[in-house]
Formats: C-alpha cells, structure tokens, sequence
C-alpha cells in the first residue's frame, strides 16, 4: 500500500512537531516547506521539502512556494475519477491526503508582505476536495485527526467539519484584509468616489461563536453570543464569579449598563441600574456605595430584577446595600473579597468582574435582506460648544446637572426626558411616542426631586409645551439640541419661566 502524503506548511507551530511525529509513526510520508521543513528536520522528524516535490525552488523571497502543479494536482485530484488519477500517475504527482496549514499572522503584523497566498490556496483547494483530503488550519484539532487516523482514516464527517473550519478561516482572513484597506490604507482621491464615505462600499463580517445563551430573549428561542474573530471585547476578558448561566438579554442589558456607567464618569464614583436596555436610575458620589444608592433610589419600582453597573470596585457596604434587592446582574471592576462573600449568598445572582468597555466602530442592525448600518454615537460634552439660548445662562451647579443628565438621555431609547439634581436621574421617561408623555412620565417618577434640577431632551422641543414637564418637577435649566421651527417660542417659554437653556446643536436618537 502506497504511503499517504501529509503537506505541512504553518506559521503558527504549537503542536506541530509531535503531530508530524505521530503521523511518521503511522507511516505516513511528509513534505513541507522553509521554516516548517527546519522545525521539523531540527527535531528529528524525516521530511521531503516542497522544493523536491516541484522540482523548483523557493522564488521571488518566498512569496512562490507551493504555487505549483505537482502541489494543487495531488490535492485536487478526485479519486473517484479514473482519468484524474491517470493524470497524476501520467504526471508522477502522489496524491496529498491531508493538508496541515495555518496562515501569516495579517492582523498582527498588518501589511503587503503578511498577506499570505499559497496558504489560503493551499487552504481552499484541501477544503474543496474534503471528499478524499484532509484540512487542519487549527491547532486544536491536531488531537482529533490522530485519534481517528490511529484506527484508519478520517470520517467524512470529520473531514466536512475541517472544510467548514477552512473555508471560515480563509474568509475570516481575507475580511481583515478589507477591514485594513478601509482603514485609510488607500488615500481617497478623485478617482474612488465611495472614499468620501467613511461607511465603505462593502462588509465583510466573521465572527465566531463563543458560547451558547440560557436562551434569546424569551425562553423559547436560542441564543448565543459571537465575537469579531480579529477583535476583542471586554466580554473575552470578563469573568463572572458566580450565578446563572446569562440570558440574550442579560448580555444586552449588562452591555447597555457598563456603557452607561463609563459615559457617566471616569475619574468620579459613578453607578447605573438598568432595565430593558434604558436607566431605571444612574448617579455620580463621593463613594461607589452612596453612587448605587442614589443610582437605585432615582426609580426602585423599575429597578426590581435590573442590571447594576458601577465603576469602581463593589464593597462590603455596597455589597449590603444590594442584599435585599433582586438584582440579575452586577458588573465591576472588581469585588472586594468581603463583598463577594456577603454576596455569595445570593446563588442566581451573577458577578462579572470587567475591563472598560471599548469605542464601537459600527453599529449594526438586522432588517430584512441585509443590515442597516450607521457609525456609532458621539456625545459632544465640551459645553463651550453649546449656546446658551435663554436670557439667563445657567448656574455652575446647573452645568452640572445638565452635563450629566445630556450623558444619561443620550442613552435612553427615544423619544426621552431626563430629570436630574445633584448629578442624580431622578426621573426619565423612556421610549415614548410624543415628548409631551415621555416629559409627564419623568416628572410623575420625579416626585418634585427635581426641584432645581436640570431637564435633558434627546431631541428638540418641537412646541412651547414641551416645557411643562421641566416647569411642573421645578428644574431650572434645560438641555435640548434645538433646531425646531418653533425654537423662538420655545426660548420665550423658558424666559418667561425664569429657566437657562442650552442648545448643543447635535440630538441623540436611540431606537
């Protein structure tokens, strides 16, 4: 029986001497190519080089290896064809029944030379003729394919399974290449129109699966959450330290939280309790206990079963102030051993300890046939930006509450209002269809605590009467983009009232 041929050629090397190894001693023949050829020689391990399978050299630095007939035609060969395997003997090509390869590291080191192209080619040709051929791209299948060669070959449906595999790494692989020349690696000129837009002409997404959900958003349906396969989130490096499994809708509603707390504040104890993605409550203190209280008591009702985000380490005290309160999920920075030990007694209850979220390039959402696309939201802070549209500019513990309550409205589904005093929500109104019953909402949940206050609107006020809300809860300084057609009546009303209003010129929609 003719011995079966093993092409090896990776970048990535973990693993791959003792897989050759148990290969060699299975009988098989190996050939392989530059470095992979000397790892393997360097450790004893017999090996044809590619360049004796060709019958030509390595050429143009590398870049021609394996872009060669005696290479492609043995893997491409259909056995099941008389003629195909004529043509290989007729040629005195051996057929290669399993290929091993993994490509240059592109992402890492982004540039032409990290472009990789016999290893894809390699790749895809494997992947295409899984019929008779074996393709291993990841090293943590090399335990796998020993297993099932030891005792003969491999199963169809394994060499199926490697061929999806393949064929997901070389499309994963060539949608980073796309994602590095929008990335202004090609100057926009004259010449490329679609280069004014900084959404690019095409998407080319991978993403990979990380771990199945408890469920979707209701227990009927499935879950999962799936990441960038060339990206990184704080969810990979977060750890949960105890409770359930997490739901669709703990992931939405803890990522919609840890936003939230890092939009707040950075350098201030900041904490944030949501529910259904929008802030039930959210508050800046002295202490990250004090925070969460403030932060819980903006609306209890709401906060029952909710989401607690906070900035700072949770303490024992913090951890006490929470005890009584259904919560499903509290994210941190970290638990003070104390803390973890109170909290411990609350076995549903999920810890996940988290790094800050980081900056979203693009926001995505399914509509049918594709996605709709839009770059992510920016919240202009700097308030020397803003005008002061009424006759009175506000106060500097005004300025205050109006900069945190414009971060917290720019995170509430619209249309909203967001009352605040002393930098704490006091009393939103999230999601409604008019302003008018988003504004009466947040003032019934305010219960004259906003007395003082500030009112933030996503949106303009498109009529006078948007202002009642702010009059009947007492604030006395509103934020608001402006740009109505009625903004004239607008800023009457508020003089009239004796309230200082800015307008930022930019609105914060959230659907």
């Amino acid at each position: 029986m003719t011995a079966r041929t093993a092409l090896l050629s990776v970048y990535d090397k973990e693993g791959i001497v003792e897989f050759a190894t148990a290969l060699a001693g299975f009988g098989w023949q190996l050939v392989s190519s530059g470095n992979t050829a000397r790892t393997l020689r360097e450790a004893g391990v017999e090996v044809r080089e590619v360049a004796e399978v060709t019958g030509a050299a390595e050429m143009l630095g590398g870049r021609v290896k394996t872009l060669h007939p005696n290479i492609h035609g043995g893997i491409l060969a259909d056995r099941s064809q008389p003629s195909h395997v004529a043509e290989l003997v007729g040629r005195s090509i051996d057929p290669i029944d399993l290929v091993v390869s993994n490509l240059y590291p592109f992402v890492a080191e982004p540039s032409i030379e990290q472009i990789d192209i016999g290893g894809p080619t390699m790749v895809r040709a494997a992947a295409k003729n899984h019929e008779h051929v074996g393709i291993v791209v990841d090293p943590s299948d090399y335990a796998l394919v020993l297993d099932e060669l030891a005792t003969g070959d491999l199963s169809l449906a394994t060499r199926r399974s490697l061929a999806r595999k393949a064929f997901a790494h070389t499309a994963a692989y060539d949608a980073a290449i796309v994602g590095w020349f929008d990335d202004d690696v090609i100057e926009p000129d004259d010449a490329a129109p679609e280069a004014a837009s900084v959404l690019p002409p095409t998407m080319h997404l991978a993403l990979e699966k990380t771990g199945d959900l408890r469920y979707g958003e209701n227990p009927h349906q499935q879950g999962a959450r799936y990441r960038f396969v060339y990206g990184a989130g704080w969810w990979d490096s977060a750890v949960q330290h105890q409770g359930k499994a997490m739901s669709y809708l703990n992931v939405y509603d803890t990522e919609a939280a840890w936003r939230l707390v890092h939009a707040i504040a950075d350098d201030e104890p900041a904490a944030a309790v949501i529910k259904h993605a929008n802030p039930a409550g959210a508050a800046i203190a002295a202490d990250i206990t004090a925070a969460y209280q403030a932060a819980h008591a903006g609306d209890p009702v709401s906060a029952f079963g909710g989401i607690v985000a906070v900035n700072r380490p949770v303490p024992a005290s913090m951890a006490e102030a929470i005890l009584d309160i259904f919560t499903e999920v509290i994210v941190a920075p970290g638990f003070d051993a104390d803390a973890r030990e109170l909290l411990a007694a609350k076995k549903n209850l999920r810890l996940i300890e988290a790094q800050p979220p980081t900056a979203s390039r693009w926001h995505l959402r399914s509509v049918d046939g594709g996605l709709l696309v839009q770059t992510a939201d920016t919240v202009n802070l700097d308030h020397a930006s803003w005008t002061v549209a009424t006759d009175r500019a506000p106060t500097d513990s005004e300025w205050a509450d109006l900069l945190f309550a414009w971060r917290v409205a720019a995170r509430v589904s619209s249309n909203c209002i967001v009352l605040a005093k002393d930098r704490q929500a006091v009393g939103i109104g999230a999601g409604q269809q008019n302003r008018r019953d988003a504004g009466r909402i947040a003032t019934e949940k305010a219960a004259g605590r906003a007395a003082g206050g500030a009112c933030a609107s996503d949106a303009f006020f498109p009529f006078r009467d948007g202002l009642d809300a702010a009059i009947e809860a007492g604030c006395t300084a509103v934020v608001q983009p402006g740009g109505s057609m009625r903004d004239d009546e607008v800023i009457a009303a508020a003089n009239e009232a004796g309230l200082a209003m800015v307008f930022t010129g930019e609105r914060h929609f959230l659907h």
